[in-house]
């Protein structure tokens, strides 16, 4: 039977200085390419084959639909000064503008989605999204950017999830990545959603340091090692990992708020993405159900886990 292992904490290297920035902002003209890319790759060896293939065909439309896409609203200059006055992130959830970016990227990958193989509930749920009135689309649309996110019509969040990702990762791309400050605990810095995972990188300047990935706008932040991502306890911190896996992710476990989140050692591998990973490794998931922990971390392809 599978079982889960706890292994010692992973070395940090001494001997060099790390510089790491505080903050990477998202590249939303490579991201959903390179995921798609990953999740094909992770496919092929995978019990759950037929859904990574699905969420990188999710992925395509993603990338393509962002060519001769209108700009997002930027964030007001005085805006982002109230933000960091009051620590708050640039893009906050609760103030979400549909705008004529959004409007049309959610057109596009309700059209372009006809293309892409998918399990049944999915293509009903497609359906569902498409027959939806303006306020039955806010609804969804609240339910993705709710922390936690509500129960309920989980497979027509998805494709709302898929827009508002879009959406987010230009958005983010367009601030100043020196006007960010930290926002509160276990929230991105850009627009305060929850990490997907964290990646353990092997940058020039920055090798072996742990950044935050968000679950919706791409965004990674710098954050410490062996530190709990979601309450900041850095006592009785675990790493599991299924016996005989790959040691490249990890579940970050931590005592205190008795939540985890996944832990990616990129600078292993760095082909490893932060949502893909994350999805590919659900056996890893449905092992901890039994030891406690709860999943802490938030991914849009993983809703309901």
């Amino acid at each position: 039977m599978t079982q889960t292992v706890t292994p010692q904490h992973d070395p940090i290297p001494i001997g060099d200085v790390a510089r790491p920035p505080f903050a990477r902002l998202p590249d939303p003209s490579t991201m959903f390419a390179r995921r798609a890319e990953r999740l094909r790759s992770l496919a092929k060896a995978s019990a759950l084959k037929s859904y990574l293939i699905f969420l990188a065909d999710i992925g395509d439309v993603q990338h393509r639909l962002q060519d001769g896409l209108p700009q997002e609203t930027r964030v007001a200059a005085d805006a982002i000064v109230r933000a960091r006055q009051f620590g708050m992130p640039p893009l906050e959830r609760s103030g979400f503008k549909r705008d004529a970016a959004f409007d049309e990227a959610w057109g596009r990958l309700l059209a372009w989605s006809d293309e892409i193989v998918m399990p049944d509930n999915a293509r009903l749920a497609l359906a569902r999204v498409r027959g939806t009135d303006a306020d039955g689309q806010t609804e969804l649309i609240r339910g993705v950017l709710s922390n936690p996110v509500p129960g309920g019509a989980l497979a027509e969040q998805l494709f709302a999830a898929a827009v508002l990702e879009v959406h987010f990762a230009r958005s983010a791309a367009q601030l100043d990545v020196k006007s960010l400050r930290p926002v509160g605990q276990g929230a991105c810095p850009v627009c305060g959603a929850p990490p997907v995972s964290s990646l353990v990188v092997g940058w020039r300047d920055a090798q072996a340091t742990r950044f935050c990935a968000c679950s919706l706008c791409g965004t990674l932040w710098n954050y410490p090692r062996i530190k709990c991502t979601l309450c900041g306890a850095t006592e009785d911190i675990g790493y599991q990992q299924i016996a005989g896996g790959s040691a490249t992710v990890k579940a970050e476990t931590c005592e205190s708020c008795r939540r985890y989140v996944k832990i990616l050692h990129q600078r292993d591998d760095a082909g490893l993405d932060p949502v893909a990973d994350d999805v590919a490794t659900l056996a890893l998931d449905i092992l901890l159900r039994d030891t406690g922990f709860q999943r802490g971390a938030v991914n849009p392809f993983l809703l309901g886990y």
